[in-house]
């Protein structure tokens, strides 16, 4: 195959971004006495699930801002609670509070560091490829230990757009001095990581994580895996 250079996503790829947040959103219920205001703290937590992937997909195609995003993803769960009155400065509050929880959190995948292990010892050059926001994202590479494996952090907030735009995927190869024929993306979102990459004419590998039917899927991606260590069969 000859692949050279690596363009990995990092949530919910390498680092467990939905398993941290879970615990995090727990510790910012209980910071901000949400039992008050939501006799089921449930109730809080899937209006939570509900709203941020709804507005992280909008995010990643330019509709909204990522400031939008950081208010939203938390009015729409407050206000399901009862007599709590929802300002846009307890949005940002809440959201302050639980990205520092959330960027503190070690989780990683199961298989993460030995597989990055296995790509470091094979020589191949490992580029971070992420829409996730700066200031969170350098720590939460700190937190869980996998900074040092990367040769380059490509962040949409440097990029100026998204994955899964090309313009994206253009900006990755440049910053990393990737050839297209030579690299490989491998990512567990269907749209941003697989899609993007194929229509930027990069072959992408699904870490089909989220139980994807990828017989239906089109364009179909270059290799799919159920688990990261069998990504070590393939490279």
């Amino acid at each position: 195959m000859g692949y050279k250079d690596l363009f990995i996503d990092f949530d919910d790829t390498l680092y467990d971004t939905r398993g941290n947040a879970v615990i995090a959103l727990k510790e910012t219920f209980e910071a901000f006495h949400l039992e008050h205001y939501f006799s089921d703290p449930q109730v809080f937590y899937d209006a939570y699930w509900l709203a941020n992937v709804d507005l992280w997909s909008h995010y990643s195609k330019g509709d909204i801002t990522r400031d939008y995003l950081i208010v939203e993803r938390f009015r729409r769960p407050l206000s399901v609670g009862n007599d709590i009155e929802v300002t846009e400065q307890l949005c940002l509050e809440v959201s302050d509070v639980f990205l520092n929880y959330c960027s503190n959190k070690p989780g990683v995948v199961k298989g993460a560091h030995e597989l990055m292990d296995y790509l470091k010892r094979k020589g191949y050059r490992m580029h971070m490829t992420s829409n996730g926001f700066h200031e969170v994202q350098y720590k939460k590479l700190e937190a869980c230990g996998l900074k040092d494996y990367f040769d380059t952090i490509i962040l949409s907030e440097d990029a100026g757009v998204n994955k899964p735009s090309p313009l994206y995927f253009d900006y990755a190869l440049k910053v990393s001095g990737a050839e297209k024929a030579s690299t490989l993306m491998i990512g567990d979102n269907l749209q941003t990581d697989i899609h993007g990459a194929l229509n930027a004419g990069i072959d992408a590998l699904l870490f089909n994580r989220w139980g994807v039917n990828a017989d239906e899927v089109n364009p179909r991606p270059t290799f799919v895996v159920d688990c990261l260590l069998k990504i070590k069969e393939l490279l």
